[in-house]
């Protein structure tokens, strides 16, 4: 790849992790500096530092202050999750997609969502419960709440023509999160929706986003019986 070609921090990153896939940097070997790799590539100090930080997310190499830089002795490969858009999922495997918001209201969240989210008391947010259909049959049961004083945007959405999900996705801001998954047995409410028997094991996604400190959403995602997550490394 020619460095004229190269000016996103993404682009950068392409090209260093290149290098040191190709061995071209061998593991250990201390990497040019931010300011070298800015001249040699065209662009801004701060495009590069991104670039390195990505690549010492993933693990690819390590960086210490005032020691520079060094690809990883022993690199470690790190699945990437990624949050899905629950229409484009089931389009995926060639369904036809199916949605009906069951409820949308503020209310206090309780206790142990506020711990999830780490946020004290007293605030509403937006409460709301989905249905997610493929080929006209429950796919899963969305269970979330949403910071509206983060995201105040969402109060003028209509979520009965849209998901929660896709809409956050595309437009809340997001630096950091938590994923959980779990089994449970289906209760009597989520068994209703879903159309399973009681006691029914079930598959279970639960995610909490933040925007540095900020509490964005906190989501239970209840899948119909057989779901199988899938991930790639």
């Amino acid at each position: 790849m020619a460095t004229s070609s190269i000016h996103s921090w993404r682009s950068i990153e392409g090209e260093l992790r290149r290098r040191i896939q190709s061995r071209v940097w061998q593991p250990g070997q201390l990497i040019p500096n931010e300011s070298d790799l800015a001249e040699e590539f065209g662009c801004a100090r701060a495009t590069v530092n991104r670039a390195l930080r990505f690549l010492a997310e993933q693990g690819l190499v390590d960086r210490k202050r005032r020691a520079g830089t060094r690809v990883t002795l022993h690199p470690v490969r790190k699945a990437t999750l990624h949050i899905p858009i629950v229409r484009q999922e089931i389009e995926d495997r060639n369904q036809e997609y199916g949605y009906a918001l069951i409820s949308s209201k503020l209310e206090v969240p309780p206790s142990d969502a506020r711990g999830r989210m780490k946020h004290p008391g007293g605030d509403k947010f937006l409460k709301t419960e989905a249905l997610h259909l493929a080929d006209g049959k429950p796919y899963l049961f969305e269970d979330r709440w949403i910071n509206v004083k983060a995201i105040p945007e969402i109060g003028k959405v209509d979520l009965s023509q849209i998901s929660a999900n896709e809409w956050l996705v595309a437009n809340a801001p997001l630096t950091t999160g938590v994923i959980a998954f779990s089994a449970m047995n289906a209760t009597g409410k989520v068994a209703d929706v879903l159309k399973v028997a009681i006691n029914t094991a079930l598959f279970v996604v639960e995610r909490t986003t933040w925007d540095n400190d900020v509490p964005i959403t906190d989501v239970k995602m209840i899948y119909a019986d057989g779901y199988r997550m899938r991930t790639v490394l």
